[in-house]
């Protein structure tokens, strides 16, 4: 009645055997590191890396504990933040003859203590949030106007194209801020134009107006294909953001949307938060624009006349003025790839581009039709705009062209790598920095660790009074419910904030609340008159639909908070979902296979160690100790 099969048994050897696997690398804890990272596209970081760096290191008069290369990064790992710094100047120096051209990025970092045996079989401790680990936080702020602006300004130019294509003649077309107004002298023109734009864009919404003497018809982007731009738009940066924090190293970002128009970036653990405020904080936006070679651009270029309607005045960064059409030829979107090199001819640096197929075929015909004409390479950095270069077209572009112009070889370098991280579908600045020091980390994870360690033994504590031998069975239970808990999250590699840890101690609670239902259902069949064997049997059949149903809509309103909670919220929801699922395999599972374990070969049990069983009449009786001494 009372006995489980083998094969029961052997499923929960192997899960505890594998929680403690993976549950180990948790307590070996975290140890200063220095990371080195590949700083160009053109320098590899292998094997023999790893053996240049030892090297300096033992130049240096330093011995690390162990040095690993993990496929695109070597760390360094010491016994202290004095030998950290001290290696880091070291590589620094070492790997970057010239610091104005670095070729390797050298990063402070934490890495685990875990022994080799353990990293071999995949165990890795998990992640900790900035509130445990110490890090920075920033807030950024993305600019939707100016999103809604460059995609009202690539619809004029297509607008105005098209028109010509379909010979719809106009007066004029012009922007203004967010509205395209296109004038007219005949209402024949109109309507076809007003059709076109009802078949060809349906992004846009027309109203006819008047102008003067002329028709006006005023075209707006839609509410719902505006949300979707502002919803691509910060899709598109969040991207762009892990791409260049990735390419310089930092180990488990958090880069979240928070509300419609903000992006939170948390670097835990980082400890040279200058170099990621600079990276986060340059915001590189690309453009390609006609150059106005028109009478009146010429001489707003000389100052001897005012800036061209249409046009915008930039500066190069030698300090000459040019003079640039307002439509856009092409942005960073269509960009592929972005690498530094030399000009094999003037040996000056230079970043050679690649474009998506759509992009190719936009350069083809724009310098096909402006041949011997000039096209400016504008840069918008912090809302900013830098003409970069403005080369004569020479002949046919494509899908691979290149810029050049007045810049060194670092600026080649960090040019290349803002654009090949991705350009910003617009502009973002940081509206909010917070760094945690690893001091009060430190402290907020004794703090936790100490509520879950309290919480565990109290209620082992209670449980083992009140229910006895079975109060013993519920705490090993509990036991293997935090064990499987924290394993779980560290082969997900999840990672685990100050509310997650709040959402651990819940657990718990929540956990024992089924050993209590388990544990009443069998003293009622007791009560009842039941022997020791049935009672044991039907205590815990007839538990297990209410410990389902209430565990279920607990996991129900988890996942709701998963769906739809952000930052912390969304930590609390992933533990608690979690542990949800594995307190429902140790409350009942593991903890059934104990007591069959203790009492199911026993033929003639006459009693069994669960506390005192309350009579109806008032009486109340003992149940006396087995013959194992419960």
């Amino acid at each position: 009645m009372n006995r489980y099969p083998v094969w029961k048994y052997a499923i929960i050897v192997i899960a505890l055997f594998v929680g403690a696997i993976y549950t180990l690398p948790n307590f070996f804890g975290e140890a200063p590191a220095v990371q080195v990272s590949a700083g160009k596209p053109m320098v590899r970081v292998d094997a023999a890396t790893q053996v240049r760096i030892e090297q300096v290191l033992t130049a240096a008069g330093l011995s690390p504990d162990v040095v690993t290369f993990d496929g695109n990064s070597v760390k360094a790992r010491f016994d202290s933040t004095d030998n950290q710094l001290k290696a880091k100047d070291a590589l620094q120096k070492g790997l970057n003859p010239d610091p104005a051209d670095p070729s390797y990025v050298v990063a402070l970092n934490l890495v685990s203590r875990s022994p080799a045996w353990l990293s071999a079989l995949h165990a890795s401790p998990m992640y900790l949030g900035l509130d445990l680990r110490g890090g920075v936080h920033f807030m950024l702020q993305v600019d939707m106007k100016a999103a809604l602006d460059q995609k009202t300004e690539s619809l004029t130019g297509d607008l105005r194209s098209l028109m010509r294509e379909k010979n719809i003649r106009h007066s004029g077309i012009s922007r203004s801020g967010q509205t395209i107004d296109i004038r007219f002298r005949d209402p024949a023109t109109l309507t076809a134009a007003k059709n076109l734009i009802q078949d060809q864009f349906p992004d846009l919404q027309a109203s006819e107006g008047t102008d003067g003497a002329d028709l006006k018809l005023t075209a707006s982007i839609r509410p719902e294909a505006a949300r979707k731009v502002q919803e691509q738009a910060l899709k598109q940066n969040i991207t762009t953001l892990h791409n260049r924090i990735n390419e310089l190293g930092v180990a488990e970002p958090v880069i979240q949307q928070q509300g419609l128009d903000r992006i939170v970036v948390q670097l835990p653990g980082v400890q040279d938060t200058a170099k990621a405020k600079d990276i986060l904080g340059r915001t590189a936006t690309l453009e390609m624009r006609l150059v106005d070679e028109s009478a009146e651009g010429r001489d707003a270029e000389t100052g001897r006349g005012p800036v061209p309607f249409g046009s915008e005045r930039f500066l190069q960064r030698d300090g000459r003025v040019v003079i640039v059409k307002k439509q856009v030829i092409i942005t960073g979107d269509s960009l592929t790839d972005a690498q530094p090199g030399f000009d094999s001819q003037s040996q000056q640096p230079k970043v050679d581009l690649t474009v998506d197929a759509k992009g190719g075929r936009i350069m083809r015909d724009t310098s096909r039709e402006n041949m011997k004409k000039r096209m400016a390479i504008v840069l918008f950095e912090k809302g900013k705009g830098e003409v970069l270069t403005a080369p004569v077209i020479q002949g046919e572009l494509g899908n691979r062209f290149q810029i050049s112009g007045a810049m060194t070889v670092v600026e080649a370098n960090d040019l290349a790598l803002l654009l090949r991280a991705g350009s910003l579908a617009a502009p973002m600045e940081i509206i909010e920095e917070r760094t945690i020091g690893p001091s009060l980390g430190a402290e907020n994870i004794a703090k936790g660790f100490n509520s879950v360690t309290w919480g565990f033994l109290v209620i082992v504590a209670f449980m083992a009074v009140y229910y006895m031998l079975f109060g013993l069975f519920s705490g090993l239970a509990l036991a293997v419910n935090l064990l499987l808990l924290v394993a779980v999250l560290s082969m997900l590699q999840a990672t685990l904030t100050l509310p997650g840890m709040a959402a651990m101690a819940l657990a718990l609670g929540m956990a024992i609340d089924s050993n209590v239902l388990i544990n009443e259902r069998v003293r009622e069949e007791l009560r009842n008159g039941a022997s020791p064997q049935a009672a044991i049997n039907a205590g815990y059949d007839r538990a297990w639909s209410t410990i389902f149903d209430s565990n279920i809509t607990t996991l129900i309103a988890g996942l709701a908070l998963l769906a739809f909670g952000s930052g912390p919220v969304r930590g609390f929801a992933v533990v608690h979902c979690i542990g949800i699922l594995t307190s429902m395999f140790s409350a009942v599972f593991f903890s059934r296979g104990l007591v069959n374990l203790w009492y199911g070969r026993q033929k003639k049990l006459k009693a069994v160690s669960i506390g005192t069983i309350w009579r109806p009449k008032g009486t109340d009786v003992t149940v006396r100790p087995d013959a194992n001494g419960g």
